[in-house]
């Protein structure tokens, strides 16, 4: 069937658009595929300074909203990335693979270095090697993507292709992009144009999972729109950011599609819609957000799951990396 590698960050204030772009799709596929390993990418978080403290809290709390939002660690691997160093190890050897001309072209670097490119870190640049070190190291074959994603993903096809053509074999597979339905890139609830992020100045901008039921129908109710009705056709959203944000979260939360939403409450105001959304939002993540902060409380389980996801991990990755060192002449007591 395949086995399936996904991870996320760290870095505090999990938002709707990691649970919908991502969180959410993997309760769905731990239904389809046998295989899955849901990840805490610690080691991506630190190419930007974070604190030690906070990284280890925010560790624990994406493992909390993993489990709270359906995932089993029973059926399921789910571990931070650092417990196991077959990912650094074979992101070494993605270093010498990928060329610099590869990385030079990812669109994400160039956004988050901005104009202090030479005082980005090294780990920043040489981030989609090591993206590419995670799902092959188990030899992944299918990984769950957002559209902002799609570029290091297709960067983890072409390592996986050279280093086979460069040593001779058929080892790495060639990975495969699960792009789930609506809201696959949901967008600030203040600025429409710009992605939802946990950095953004603004605690308005976002939905965060430890939220509690008035801040969801506040901020749904708060939301930026625009001056006109509400659509009917998909068409119309092209030039309305806001709108398409806003009916693609609750088209996503609703698990419906987004013509049918459109056909209940196109010619509508916004007003009643931002109710609907802000109800919709309650319902769907207080739940969650609950159960969050429950197994919050508990963070020796929490640990306990992660140290027994990071074991079952290296089971996996033992034999991928005997044979990847086996295969590039390295040797092995």
């Amino acid at each position: 069937m395949g086995r399936i590698f996904s991870g996320v960050q760290p870095t505090g204030n999990l938002h709707l658009g990691n649970y919908l772009g991502a969180i959410r799709n993997w309760v769905r596929l731990q239904d389809e595929f046998d295989d899955c390993l849901f990840c805490v990418v610690d080691l991506h978080a630190v190419t930007v300074w974070q604190d030690p403290v906070e990284l280890q809290a925010n560790t624990r709390e994406v493992c909390a909203a993993m489990i709270a939002a359906g995932i089993d660690p029973a059926k399921n691997v789910i571990f931070n990335q650092s417990r196991n160093s077959a990912h650094a190890e074979l992101a070494w050897i993605f270093n010498c693979v990928a060329r610099m001309g590869w990385l030079n072209r990812m669109t994400q670097f160039k956004e988050k270095a901005g104009k202090n490119r030479e005082n980005a870190s090294v780990g920043l640049f040489a981030y989609p090697n090591l993206m590419a070190a995670d799902i092959l190291a188990y030899r992944g074959t299918h990984v769950p993507v957002g559209d902002d994603q799609k570029q290091h993903l297709e960067l983890a096809r072409d390592i996986a292709q050279k280093f086979n053509n460069d040593f001779g074999v058929d080892f790495f597979p060639v990975v495969e992009p699960l792009i789930f339905g609506e809201a696959t890139r949901v967008m600030s609830l203040k600025d429409g144009s710009k992605k939802m992020s946990k950095s953004d100045p603004s605690d308005q901008s976002r939905i965060t999972l430890t939220d509690d039921a008035d801040a969801f129908a506040k901020k749904g109710r708060k939301a930026r729109t625009d001056p006109l009705p509400l659509p009917d056709d998909p068409k119309d959203l092209a030039d309305r950011p806001e709108a398409a944000n806003l009916l693609g979260i609750y088209a996503a939360l609703a698990d419906r599609p987004l013509a049918e939403v459109l056909t209940q409450h196109g010619g509508g105001q916004f007003s009643g819609f931002k109710q609907d959304l802000a109800d919709l939002m309650v319902a769907k993540l207080q739940p969650i957000t609950g159960e969050m902060r429950r197994l919050g409380d508990d963070p020796g389980y929490i640990d306990g799951v992660l140290a027994e996801g990071a074991e079952r991990a290296r089971a996996l990755s033992d034999p991928v990396m005997d044979r990847v060192f086996d295969i590039v002449g390295f040797l092995r007591g």
